[in-house]
């Protein structure tokens, strides 16, 4: 059973690598052992499932992981903290040795030939400022992961799990959802993470599911949906002007998605998006 790290294990192995956590990188440690086992029994991880590992810092959830049974490949950006892990893990679950592989890598640039085996799971502690570039890039990178557990600051898992008519619905609400249904799942508490950080923190689940269309692709959506929410108190028919050549157009085009074009953005469902990137090849004279 591997041994996870405490306040005490977490300050000891900062003071061996001369660690002094940044802003820039988002580090902030995990520290208490009952969140660490808190995500991994919320995650469902369990023995022969590969997950895929996120900023795993200096190993906090990485051991519990591994305690797990999974099969874990962790991808780290800080060169210092990645070439410590191996070590970490040797030392407190030498059994789990085998089971695990870490990549020095940023996770915006990963790409799927790069990791040992497909994931079906990513549970990560991710940096505010890039986590949800990081869960777009690995949904579409890695078409393998059924469903992620992410831990971010509160104000990202709102708006990652929103829904349409929510204050907090945009963006990043309708690009999780072309991929799947994300929900929030649970607070965590400032005081489990050293340097105590200055925002409260949420974990956000996600399922993969279909598609909502399939003969329209992703980019045709994702342009929609910026134009959408570029100008968020304008109409439909106002903030789509740009993307189909006229307000004109954007209203006609609208109405062949069955939508009203005096409708704003944040009213409408993913599906309704893709019906309106569905209707862009519309001739013109429409």
């Amino acid at each position: 059973m591997a041994q996870l790290l405490g306040p005490a294990e977490i300050r000891g192995l900062a003071a061996e690598l001369d660690v002094r956590p940044t802003k820039k990188l988002g580090q902030n440690f995990v520290h208490d052992p009952n969140t660490v086992r808190r995500i991994v029994e919320l995650s469902g991880v369990g023995a022969g499932d590969s997950v895929l590992e996120v900023g795993p810092g200096l190993g906090s959830l990485t051991l519990g992981l591994l305690a797990s049974g999974a099969e874990v490949a962790a991808v780290e950006i800080d060169p210092v903290l990645a070439a410590r892990l191996p070590a970490t893990v040797e030392e407190r679950a030498p059994e789990a040795v085998s089971r695990f592989t870490v990549l020095t890598r940023d996770a915006l640039k990963l790409r799927a030939d790069e990791l040992p085996a497909p994931p079906s799971t990513l549970v990560a502690n991710l940096p505010y400022n890039v986590a949800v570039p990081v869960v777009l890039h690995l949904l579409a990178e890695l078409p393998s992961l059924e469903r992620a557990l992410v831990m971010v600051q509160t104000e990202v898992a709102d708006r990652m799990a929103a829904g349409p008519g929510s204050r907090t619905y945009g963006v990043p609400s309708v690009k999780i959802a072309w991929y799947g249904r994300a929900r929030k799942v649970a607070p965590v508490p400032r005081s489990v993470f050293w340097p105590v950080p200055n925002v409260d923190s949420a974990l956000v689940s996600f399922e993969r599911a279909e598609k909502p269309a399939s003969s329209v692709d992703r980019d045709s959506v994702f342009a929609v949906v910026d134009a959408a929410f570029a100008q968020r108190r304008k109409t439909l028919r106002a903030a789509l002007a740009g993307w189909a050549g006229s307000a004109d157009r954007a209203g006609k085009l609208l109405r062949a998605a069955g939508i009203d074009p005096a409708t704003r953005g944040e009213q409408l469902t993913v599906t309704d998006f893709a019906a309106i990137a569905e209707c862009e090849g519309v001739p013109p004279s429409v």
